[in-house]
């Protein structure tokens, strides 16, 4: 059954980093992100601190977006296109099936997520030219431009000489181009100099990553569960609707919860992103508690599990032939 599971999974992997809108949603994403220093300069004594929120919710909406529409379009196409047939006419069951595309969808938004974290700390280090007197971080820049430069000769090379897809290749190569670049950013500092303990790479951007990492998990189960019954456009709808609900469950279920039978259902029901969303650490200036990140884990963990069930029984049932 693992092979089975691995197979399908390698395959989801391998079609959803072929997409066109995975490359265009992530390039954007890096666009903004690159973008958000300039963005952040003006707002007096808060740019790094909105600088940082920037660009976490710049993840987050990456995420969110590469979920649904690969979520769409390897299942929802493949089921209105009859493709599936020939899947589930071998012996792989559609409990394997679910859990292999969730599993291929999850490392390529996991590899996108990788990409625009290493951006993400990048822009961090450089930090946001608030006075005349600041000077551009010049390894920040040199690091970005020579992984944007080393990503197109090593990606053109090997799509020109051997055939390989174009944007596939590029994302593999920017996220280890990306990952020598953050390296080196650890070990040089602003002066080219080895780096002191200030310049190395903070922990808080690091989990705050992995917190929302957390949230888009369950969002892609959400989208594995919705594009088993609905079309794209629905699919987009109800994954969005449930993103707004997660990040005001608070106000509007738990508040409610201990009046209403329906604010304690919905507080059960929908999920929490808010638990994932460190909005208030930022600004704060708080440490996010390593216990607190593993709780977080075992939550989406749990949740996600619940919503995988839900979307296997509600595929069980889904006539395909």
């Amino acid at each position: 059954m693992f092979n089975k599971l691995f197979t399908v999974a390698k395959n989801t992997f391998t079609e959803t980093l072929r997409q066109p809108i995975y490359a265009v949603i992530l390039a954007f994403a890096l666009f903004l992100l690159i973008m958000s220093p300039s963005i952040t300069m003006y707002s007096l004594d808060e740019d790094i601190k909105l600088l940082r929120e920037i660009g976490l919710s710049t993840l987050f909406l990456t995420g969110l977006f590469i979920a649904i529409f690969s979520a769409s379009s390897v299942i929802t196409e493949e089921i209105e296109s009859k493709t599936i047939t020939t899947v589930l006419s071998k012996p792989i069951g559609r409990p394997t099936f679910i859990i292999g595309k969730f599993l291929g969808i999850s490392t390529a938004v996991a590899v996108a997520h990788y990409i625009c974290t290493i951006a993400y700390l990048m822009i961090v280090r450089h930090g946001v030219l608030e006075t005349a007197t600041d000077t551009h971080d010049w390894p920040v820049i040199a690091a970005a431009a020579g992984v944007l430069l080393a990503t197109f000769i090593i990606t053109a090379f090997l799509n020109y000489s051997y055939d390989w897809n174009f944007a596939a290749t590029a994302v593999i190569t920017t996220a280890i181009t990306g990952t020598i670049a953050i390296i080196f950013l650890v070990l040089v500092d602003k002066e080219w100099h080895f780096a002191t303990f200030e310049y190395k790479v903070n922990l808080f951007d690091i989990n705050a990553s992995l917190l929302l990492f957390f949230a888009v998990i369950i969002l892609i189960a959400l989208a594995v569960m919705f594009s088993t019954k609905f079309n794209v456009i629905l699919t987009l709808t109800f994954c969005v609707i449930a993103f707004l609900l997660g990040l005001i469950s608070d106000y509007v279920f738990a508040r409610l919860a201990d009046q209403y039978l329906w604010a304690k259902i919905g507080k059960v029901i929908a999920p929490n992103l808010q638990v994932f969303w460190i909005s208030d650490a930022i600004y704060e200036g708080s440490a996010i508690p390593g216990v607190y990140i593993v709780e977080s884990g075992i939550y989406a963990l749990l949740y996600t599990s619940a919503i995988l069930a839900l979307a296997i029984a509600l595929f069980q049932k889904r006539q395909v032939g």
